[in-house]
């Protein structure tokens, strides 16, 4: 059976014009019967390009406002009919319905008015129902029909055209019928989801541009990363980011935003290795890098200031995969840009997703993203003596890294560096003496350092070691059973204690 089609008509309506030239020229350049509505219409006629109205076609005029143009029998049926169905081809010819065998089509931009902060009335008034309902269409008849759904379709389709002279195979056909239901699921999940506020008991979630990545987390997995990076980020040099930068890259944009003074953060396996908070850049990228210079060989640096040449000169003495900042100073960059590989990024302002989602079992888990950053106003004192300002300052500093940090969790701090921390350990006193340990790896002096938790102290014992080891004062939520044998513990050592009230667990 030839499955190869020749486009000879095609039924044009899109919102966007931006590309659309050079595809009407070449269809009017292999005699391509065009109908059109509207704008649309207007569009390809100051192309001096002859066209038939939709409303010649099916003899009624757009009405309720452009809210009824395409819904017609003849419009729908042309896109339908099975050309090797005997019936079909009977009852087209019957009504005189022409085959339509290419609709380029695009849809109201929902979402754009959703985020423009338009009212109820004109986000309602997005809500595409012809464009939709002729994208469902052809996809579905891609036996016979070429759907082109957006215009980021359109090189693919002029591609075509011009190469095969308007001839199509199947699989040129499920591909496109595959894009545009891609375009149509994601137009459905964003009115849903504007619908449902959050509140509805259901969930949908779908996103549009997708890139492969080189593998996944593995090189024996696939990947690929569902999302626009360009929105967030602008890649200035180095390789293709790989799956795993990305979790690194996610975890030290959701770290850095914690902080207003200027700050270095170093990321390793998505947790901090070194942090520091200096009134100078480089004197926070070097008391960061001391916090651990072992594991911040290969990591993902993250500033939130413009990178000078004297920290980019200080920067650039050991390996990192990735580093991060809102700009870069001009000879910096260059000094950066020496490591061919090395992954170069500029931080945009956007807005982030208040909800997260992750896979399981065969479901999914959403919840509200941990958006809580204790202040000196959130800590209540529960031990007889209180900690100082400085150490208040530790503590807040400590309690955002910890919040940040793969449970169970602990992280010791002092004058705003992050001094060692112990994550993802399977008790909390395992977190605490790996912590301790590395900190003396390092030689830190850990008398009048802070200690965080990311949740409470089942026991005594882990403030027990941490004031043998020089901590004066401790940050945790509280809430356990013993919570009074720890605070006894406190107010005998002289060790000052503030709870929070917030678990920050980070499974």
């Amino acid at each position: 059976m030839n499955t190869q089609k020749k486009i000879k008509s095609a039924l044009i309506s899109v919102y966007y014009k931006d590309g659309l030239d050079e595809i009407v020229r070449t269809l009017n350049a292999l005699d391509v019967n065009i109908y059109s509505t509207g704008g649309t219409q207007s569009f390809i006629e100051g192309l001096g390009v002859k066209v038939t109205s939709i409303e010649s076609l099916t003899g009624y005029p757009s009405i309720l406002g452009g809210r009824v143009k395409t819904l017609h029998p003849k419009v729908f049926g042309g896109i339908l009919t099975r050309r090797d169905d005997t019936s079909h081809q009977k009852q087209i010819e019957e009504f005189k319905i022409p085959e339509i065998d290419l609709v380029i089509v695009d849809l109201y931009p929902f979402e754009a008015t959703v985020a423009s902060g338009a009212s109820h009335a004109d986000i309602i008034e997005k809500i595409d129902i012809g464009g939709i309902s002729l994208i469902r269409a052809a996809a579905k008849n891609h036996k016979d029909v070429v759907i082109v759904a957006s215009q980021e379709q359109y090189p693919k389709l002029h591609e075509l055209l011009v190469a095969d002279k308007g001839i199509t195979s199947l699989e040129d056909r499920v591909w496109f019928a595959t894009a545009a239901f891609a375009v149509s699921s994601g137009y459905d999940t964003a009115i849903f989801n504007y619908f449902s506020k959050s509140e509805f008991p259901a969930y949908r979630e779908s996103a549009n541009n997708c890139k492969a990545l080189r593998y996944g987390e593995n090189p024996h997995q696939k990947g690929t990363f569902y999302g626009d990076f360009e929105k967030i980020f602008d890649q200035l040099h180095g390789k293709e980011i790989s799956y795993n930068n990305l979790l690194d890259i996610d975890a030290a944009v959701a770290l850095i935003s914690e902080f207003n003074e200027i700050t270095v953060a170093i990321l390793k396996h998505n947790n901090a290795c070194g942090l520091a908070s200096r009134k100078t850049l480089t004197q926070a990228w070097i008391d960061a890098l001391a916090g651990d210079p072992v594991s911040a060989f290969g990591g993902i640096i993250i500033t939130n200031v413009k990178v000078d040449v004297e920290a980019a000169k200080e920067m650039d003495k050991i390996f990192f995969e990735v580093v991060i900042a809102p700009a870069y100073e001009k000879e910096a960059l260059t000094i950066l840009q020496q490591k061919k590989n090395r992954i170069i990024l500029i931080q945009k302002e956007a807005v982030l997703p208040a909800v997260m989602s992750r896979t399981l079992l065969n479901g999914v888990l959403v919840q509200d993203k941990d958006l809580k950053t204790e202040t000196k106003d959130d800590l209540k004192v529960v031990t007889s003596l209180a900690p100082s300002e400085r150490e208040i300052e530790d503590l807040l500093f400590a309690n955002k890294i910890v919040k940040h940090s793969k449970s169970n969790a602990i992280v010791l701090a002092k004058n705003k560096q992050l001094v060692a921390s112990g994550v993802g350990q399977t008790s909390r006193v395992d977190a605490l003496k790996h912590a301790i340990s590395k900190a003396g790896s390092f030689e830190f002096d850990l008398n009048g350092a802070v200690m965080a938790s990311d949740a409470f102290f089942p026991f005594a014992d882990s403030v027990e070691i941490a004031h043998q080891a020089g901590i004066t004062s401790v940050i945790q939520p509280g809430g356990s059973i013993r919570d009074n044998e720890t605070i006894e513990f406190c107010n005998t050592n002289k060790v000052s204690m503030v709870l929070t009230g917030i678990r920050h667990f980070k499974h």
